[in-house]
């Protein structure tokens, strides 16, 4: 029921008391022994209920009303509160689980580009090691060559000064002038000889 029920019922309770003060036989209803026996005015019970009609319908009206009016408005800006909260924790968690993704996506690529360059590095090593390789085989070669290219030379300068030592040595020996380039094919033949059997 609304306040303004509740003071209109007030009202009416309380003019039916004042009007029941002013008739007659309410004198005879005091003279009656139960009613004597319990107190009971008739006329002031019903002004008392129609003033409790009127107190409740102004203590609704003006403390009840705007209390319930605050406590509601308050409840509200709770729940909004809540609510607000409630949609920044749910912006926060996602804020958080793009972060995750976000990181957990630079970590993989960073990964990747760690592991490619690893990868890089590892293939310019093998390139760079067949490189030295190569060009430490080709030096080896080369040096050998030049070895071998010595060697034959120092081979023929030693023939030729053996040759030519022999031819000398011959030359005293037999004291007779022979013939220089036949000297030397047997000395060569001899030297052939010689090397085969070494």
């Amino acid at each position: 029921m609304q306040p303004a029920g509740r003071m209109a019922i007030g009202i009416v309770l309380f003019a039916i008391a004042i009007f029941l003060q002013t008739l007659p036989f309410n004198e005879q209803l005091a003279k009656q022994e139960l009613i004597k026996l319990f107190d009971i005015n008739i006329p002031v019970i019903v002004g008392t209920i129609g003033l409790v009609f009127l107190l409740w319908a102004a203590v609704e009206t003006f403390y009840t009303s705007p209390l319930w009016k605050i406590i509601n408005e308050r409840n509200n800006a709770i729940e909004k509160t809540f609510s607000e909260a409630e949609d920044l924790r749910k912006e926060m968690s996602q804020m958080k689980s793009d972060y995750e993704q976000r990181l957990a996506s630079t970590e993989a690529k960073a990964r990747e580009e760690i592991q490619a360059s690893i990868r890089e590095a590892q293939e310019l090593r093998k390139t760079l090691m067949a490189d030295a390789q190569a060009k430490a085989d080709d030096m080896v070669r080369q040096a050998q060559e030049q070895i071998e290219a010595e060697r034959v030379r120092a081979l023929t300068d030693i023939r030729v000064h053996v040759a030519n030592l022999s031819l000398q040595a011959t030359e005293k020996i037999l004291a007779e002038n022979m013939d220089n380039e036949r000297n030397r094919k047997l000395i060569d033949d001899f030297l052939s000889k010689v090397e085969a059997k070494n």
